[in-house]
């Protein structure tokens, strides 16, 4: 079957930048720490607030399960998802969102995810 959804470019009308994020970064689920890493990227796009992705390596697998949850951005691709599960029947469902195979425009976010920063608490600080 053929994908028949709209696939743009990111351009002057609609910009999309992808940069190093320069601090250290940690992820928390109430007091629970889901992820902390000093590999994060930060993603500018047009409309949007800056989203931090961080490096799936650099996430407490054992506090997540997949979702059924799919979502689709003509300029991304076919995002997937997490639920966070922290704690005794603490569960945040479709907290974390990842791009399995990002179009190539965006490809820098291959191996990252994101997470909602009104189900979790995301706290940057100098690494200087």
């Amino acid at each position: 079957m053929t994908d028949t959804r709209p696939r743009l470019e990111p351009g002057p009308d609609h910009p999309i930048t992808i940069q190093a994020h320069p601090s250290h970064v940690t992820v928390h689920a109430g007091p629970v720490l889901i992820a902390q890493t000093d590999k994060a990227i930060e993603m500018l796009e047009a409309g949007h607030a800056p989203v931090l992705y961080i490096p799936f390596d650099d996430l407490n697998k054992k506090l997540i399960r997949s979702s059924e949850q799919h979502t689709y951005c003509p300029y991304k691709g076919e995002a997937s998802y997490y639920d966070i599960v922290a704690g005794e029947g603490d569960t945040l469902e479709g907290a974390i969102w990842y791009y399995p195979h990002p179009y190539p425009a965006v490809d820098a976010i291959a191996g990252h995810i994101a997470f909602y920063d009104d189900r979790v608490t995301i706290t940057d600080q100098s690494l200087g």
